[in-house]
């Protein structure tokens, strides 16, 4: 059975409250005298992404060729139909509202992606130079990328082919497999802490650089977030579900994977501190439910559950190697969702039902076409995110100046505080 067009309008709202989760669960992370700029790039982010997709960026992440040459189309044409018009006039004559639902749903992962990234700043980025850096980063990387991993056709039988060079890659290598990323591994995970790592190098460190200053303010905040998430991820992974079955095993993934990877962060972080901490677990939910985006609907719960513990236990330890390699990512974005990213799409090369090296006869295919896209990817929003960082940072100035930044920046920034007490 087909799912109905509500089901869209459905989970696309439940990820859009996604992004205000990661507000609070950013904002608890920080310090008390930030959470008001932490949250503000998040809505930010809302506001202007939301805008910059309706406008031409859902046309921008639509390609329609599917051709089997070498160089397949890349980009959609963003004047195509500029503002939605021609989309709205179809819905208001009852002959194309699916278009819209799927745009308004695309929307809320261009947001959530760019919102993402802005953990690596915290503390230390002001506010229009984000804005600047979000409106070009949607622009000139996520739309594209959108289009290499999201873009497709259905064609009269209501079969779907996937258009951009990502969904194509199987066939142009001539392989049996085609890439598995059913919810944005490599397009908003991979791609959002890939940018993260450019932008914390682009910054530079904190003053007073620790992990003294990166102990959270509010923990409950925190934990807050991390449910909203969790709550909103059900239809970040489900939305896209063309039938009840498939939409009932990604929603039984979504649940396993990010309990295991709650299991996996508390074990690894008892044995290395000799304490499990609330804010491990929240952690722990988050990379879990980062590793099953792109796995949510080609596992069996054994293997996303043994997924989980994987992700949860390599993240824990990857989050600490921001104080030995030097680079000051403030709410462990790159430890988290690029590393987790990696795991879960390249995971699927192993593990995805009837076509990974150990569930699918011992064939290559699953895994080289898993690689191929979560590198590329990877690689092009590091440049691209460290160019248009960099720039703006040489002339408007990216970063708040340092007498601010140890003060805090809320007042600075906004004029306004978290918790205005007298």
């Amino acid at each position: 059975m087909d799912l109905p067009i509500f089901w869209l309008l459905i989970t696309a709202a439940l990820v859009l409250f996604m992004t205000p989760g990661l507000a609070f669960f950013y904002g608890g992370l920080v310090r008390a005298k930030s959470v008001v700029s932490m949250m503000m790039l998040s809505f930010g982010a809302i506001g202007l992404v939301g805008v910059l997709w309706m406008l031409f960026g859902a046309n921008m992440a639509f390609v329609d060729g599917t051709d089997s040459d070498w160089i397949p189309e890349v980009l959609g044409n963003p004047f195509s139909d500029f503002g939605l018009n021609d989309a709205a006039k179809a819905a208001f004559a009852n002959e194309g509202g699916g278009a819209l639902a799927g745009i308004i749903f695309g929307s809320t992962f261009a947001i959530i992606t760019v919102a993402l990234i802005s953990g690596a700043i915290a503390d230390r980025a002001r506010f229009f130079p984000w804005m600047l850096f979000a409106g070009l980063f949607a622009t000139l990387v996520y739309f594209p990328v959108a289009s290499w991993v999201f873009s497709f056709v259905v064609d009269d039988d209501g079969a779907a082919t996937f258009t951009g060079w990502v969904g194509q890659l199987g066939s142009h290598l001539g392989l049996d497999a085609s890439t598995i990323d059913f919810a944005g591994g490599t397009a908003v995970h991979i791609n959002a802490g890939a940018a993260a790592l450019a932008l914390a190098l682009v910054l530079g460190k904190r003053v007073g650089f620790s992990k003294e200053l990166s102990k959270p303010h509010n923990v409950p905040l925190v934990l807050i977030g991390a449910a909203i998430l969790w709550f909103g991820w059900f239809g970040f992974n489900g939305g896209a579900a063309t039938t009840n079955d498939q939409a009932a095993l990604i929603f039984v993934n979504t649940l396993v994977c990010p309990a295991a990877g709650i299991l996996g962060w508390i074990i690894t972080e008892h044995f290395k501190n000799g304490k499990a901490t609330s804010i491990g677990a929240a952690s722990g939910a988050v990379t879990g439910l980062v590793a099953i985006t792109p796995a949510c609907a080609n596992l069996t719960p054994v293997w996303a559950i043994v997924l989980g513990l994987v992700a949860g236990a390599v993240c824990a330890l990857a989050v600490e190697l921001k104080f030995k390699l030097g680079f000051d990512d403030s709410l462990d974005v790159v430890g988290i969702h690029l590393v987790a990213g990696f795991i879960g799409t390249l995971y699927l090369g192993f593990f995805a039902i009837d076509t990974g090296l150990f569930t699918g006869g011992g064939n290559l295919d699953q895994l080289i076409v898993q690689v191929i896209p979560a590198f590329a990817i990877a690689a092009y929003s590091f440049v691209m995110a460290f160019v248009i960082g960099t720039v703006i940072n040489k002339t408007i100035g990216f970063r708040v100046h340092e007498d601010e930044e140890a003060a805090g920046i809320d007042t600075a920034l906004h004029g306004e505080s978290g918790y205005a007490l007298d």
